[in-house]
């Protein structure tokens, strides 16, 4: 419940956070406030209606007259001390039920910080007097009078076994349909904060019912706030299975709430409970899934999966290997088990359980120790089953082998061929756009990194950049790479910047030095990695051709400085093209200040790049 609950609050957080630029500065202010608020301000008056016929002239107390305060009313909020309250129960005053409710709150205010005082009061005969009066009456209680009753009876401590007690929480039960939704959730943080017994936990059960199937009824920012923050609490006293339900959940509707994934993780971290292996399966599933990274809970992930390695299925082995790899977390032990686990079930493990393996092994280029016989088997299953498989995942699985150096020709000529690649040509969707620029890393891995292949190749029409090849976002880093490359350069037709290659991916900036390390013209000369180059002169001997490549936090392990199979694959491209490579990893160019540093930290690398490749 508490799940389900947690779901529909991030769709309205989701929505309030679209809609919070066109408000005005007073409502940002407004929202921060009431966000740190306390529940308790949600439910101070009495709603506008009440069950029962007989309740009828009690329903328009609020709507049809303003509540004129009575001199007993005014006695109850000014008093300082217990005993002036229960000495208006043996004077002149008539309580009714609500004033005797009143009492009961400010009571349980008054005693809050004197604790010890709640055993006398308890066994007051005026104190007892007030509890039969209230239950004598408790249908004619207020609804937002009742929603904070409930909490100071917790608090004074009445025995569960009270029938006082049992009564309030009964009139709850029957208001629950009636009762707002701010009142539910106060009444919820009653049960969850205030009573640990087990009759307050299965009222606050049906509370959290209510509030999940009563979401759409949340109409202000407070109240969202404060039942989010409940719900939170609640993750304190979740266990495995219930830690594992709600991120399952999550996970499942795509909902990404970075405030419940933090507490989730603080739990499995620090609590000392061990975790089954289904539910380390289901967790490594989630974070993946949410693209969730907390160092400590995949470092436990991969130490408890490691040890429970023998006992799992191939099945489960793809479903972990997946998981992992979508966080981008490298845990060479864990893998080199996989890899193992692979070789021993060669007989029988299954082609899509394999190429999960090989998927993840790509996307964090893993090489396994026996990589020799690892790929022998994968290219002895694939064998005569590559054609059968599903167009797309048929180049999925030769562009992890070309990340991964292993694809043969015969491979590569199965989806470079006309008759199979021409399906992905000016494809609309994401997917097939995807699909054609691995086909592109496909076709330069054969041009490039294996001389001797006799074709077939994608037509020059094909590997020609489409206007969406630099329809990117602008980063921080590549804006301010730009910048500093600009004032280097000097003069535009001295480098290139955002140079879309053939070979399917972009360089952040092209330049040619010549044999004396001075920048050339580079829009001048013959430019073999462009699809239309538009100079016709020849390089002169001696001159360096370089290309700059940003890295940007995405592009590496979780936690690591190693680049992604997917843009090891890009360097190595690019080197092959006959470029000397700058890299500018984020890292790196977040340590420099000033326009002067990375002006100087540019050359240096330019200088770096020139003299290892003479030092060849």
């Amino acid at each position: 419940m508490a799940a389900h609950l947690v779901k529909r609050c991030t769709c309205l957080l989701r929505e309030a956070a679209r809609q919070a630029p066109a408000m005005a500065p007073v409502g940002r202010l407004r929202l921060a406030w009431v966000a740190h608020k306390t529940l308790t301000s949600s439910a101070t008056s009495p709603i506008s209606h009440l069950p029962g016929s007989l309740m009828e002239p009690v329903e328009k107390e609020r709507a049809s007259t303003p509540y004129i305060e009575k001199q007993v009313d005014h006695l109850i909020k000014k008093a300082t001390r217990p005993e002036e309250l229960l000495e208006l129960l043996g004077g002149s005053h008539d309580l009714d039920s609500n004033q005797a409710a009143m009492v009961l709150i400010r009571l349980s205010h008054l005693l809050s910080e004197k604790p010890e005082d709640k055993g006398l009061l308890i066994q007051d005969a005026h104190f007892h007097q007030l509890l039969c009066l209230l239950n004598s009456q408790i249908a004619s209680v207020w609804h937002g009078t009742l929603s904070k009753l409930l909490g100071s009876l917790y608090a004074l401590g009445i025995p569960k076994a009270s029938k006082e007690l049992q009564s309030v929480e009964q009139e709850v039960r029957w208001r629950m349909r009636k009762l707002k939704y701010k009142h539910l959730a106060f009444l919820a943080e009653s049960c969850a904060t205030l009573s640990q017994e087990q009759h307050s936990q299965e009222l606050l059960a049906e509370l959290l019912t209510h509030l999940e199937r009563r979401w759409t009824e949340i109409e202000d920012s407070h109240t969202l706030v404060t039942v989010m923050m409940k719900c939170l609490e609640l993750v304190e006293h979740f266990g495995p299975n219930e830690l594992r339900k709600v991120l399952v959940m999550l996970a499942a509707q795509s909902r990404r709430s970075v405030p419940l994934l933090r507490a989730i993780s603080y739990h499995l971290v620090q609590k000392p409970f061990s975790l089954t292996k289904d539910v380390l399966l289901d967790v490594a599933y989630a974070y993946g899934k949410l693209s969730f990274h907390q160092t400590q809970v995949s470092q436990r992930l991969a130490t408890d999966l490691l040890s429970l390695m023998p006992s799992l299925t191939s099945g489960e082995v793809a479903h972990c290997a997946k998981s992992f790899a979508l966080l981008k977390w490298l845990s060479l032990p864990l893998f080199e088990a996989f890899a193992q686990h692979v070789l021993n079930r060669a007989q029988d493990i299954t082609l899509p359980h394999l190429c999960s393996v090989l998927l993840a092994f790509a996307r964090l280029n893993f090489h396994p120790d026996q990589e020799d016989q690892f790929f022998s088997l994968v290219h002895e299953k694939l064998g005569s089953e590559l054609p059968g498989l599903e167009p797309a995942l048929q180049v999925d699985l030769v562009w992890a082998l070309c990340v991964l150096q292993q694809a043969r020709e015969a491979e590569l000529q199965a989806v470079l061929h006309p008759e199979f690649h021409i399906q992905f040509l000016g494809g609309k969707s994401q997917k097939d756009q995807n699909t054609f620029q691995k086909l592109l890393h496909i076709n330069a891995t054969a041009l490039l990194e294996y001389p001797e292949y006799s074709g077939p190749l994608l037509p020059a029409s094909a590997v020609a950049p489409g206007p969406s090849a630099l329809d990117r976002k602008v980063t921080p880093l590549q804006k301010e790479l730009q910048e500093t490359l600009k004032g280097l350069l000097g003069s535009a037709d001295k480098g290139s910047l955002e140079v879309a290659t053939q070979y399917g991916w972009v360089l952040d900036a092209e330049v040619l030095l010549d044999s004396d390390g001075e920048f050339l013209p580079v829009r001048d000369f013959v430019a073999p990695h462009l699809a239309q180059p538009t100079g016709s002169q020849s390089p002169p001997p001696g001159s360096k051709r370089l290309a700059f490549l940003r890295w940007e936090f995405p592009n590496f392990n979780s936690r690591s400085k190693d680049l992604l199979g997917r843009f090891v694959l890009a360097r190595r491209h690019i080197v092959a093209a006959g470029f000397l490579i700058v890299d500018v990893p984020f890292y790196e160019w977040l340590e420099l200040k000033s326009e002067w540093q990375k002006g100087a930290y540019l050359k240096d690398k330019m200088r770096k790049a020139v003299a290892e490749e003479l030092a060849k």
